[in-house]
């Protein structure tokens, strides 16, 4: 149940309805990040993840727009890190992921991409980056012979979020959100 305030915003309880969702949405993104920690990935390039969080990212990048997925985007980041990371991991995270949603956002405005373009360009410059930032860190370009294998890794991973994002955010209501 939801009701309209006077100035014709929908609220849920006395909660925004937007900001609501966007709390639901964070969480997914947390607890997605927080299961892809729990799966082994059997390659030997260091830092390489599924993205699971992404998908979260991708729908309210769809649903909302760039503000609110940054929202999400920085508090899945800043959460998850302090809960099961450390301070490189929040700034590897932190790189990756606003390169990654800055682009999204680029090719989704553009609008001659769909989806699955989108999401597999977010993986892809979610990978450059961690690899810029681990350049800087170590203070060495040679990590950047990692970037092939991480850059494939982001096709294949950015495909698998997009087309999961392009399934759920057709069996949705968008009327809802």
């Amino acid at each position: 149940m939801y009701f309209q305030t006077p100035s014709g915003r929908k609220q849920v309880l006395g909660v925004d309805r937007k900001g609501a969702f966007l709390g639901l949405f964070s969480g997914a993104a947390i607890l997605l990040g927080y299961v892809e920690s729990l799966i082994p990935v059997f390659v030997t390039v260091p830092g390489m993840k599924l993205g699971l969080a992404n998908l979260a990212i991708v729908m309210v990048l769809y649903l909302y727009g760039l503000r609110e997925a940054l929202t999400v985007q920085i508090v899945r980041i800043l959460v998850t890190g302090f809960l099961f990371g450390n301070l490189f991991s929040i700034l590897f995270s932190l790189a990756g992921g606003l390169l990654s949603l800055l682009v999204m956002w680029g090719m989704k405005v553009r609008g001659r991409f769909g989806m699955i373009g989108v999401s597999v360009a977010g993986g892809v410059s979610h990978n450059i980056g961690q690899i810029f930032v681990a350049a800087l860190v170590v203070e060495n370009a040679s990590v950047a012979y990692y970037l092939p294998v991480l850059l494939a890794a982001g096709v294949v991973t950015g495909v698998l979020i997009g087309l999961l994002s392009k399934e759920m955010l057709g069996r949705i209501d968008r009327k809802k959100y």
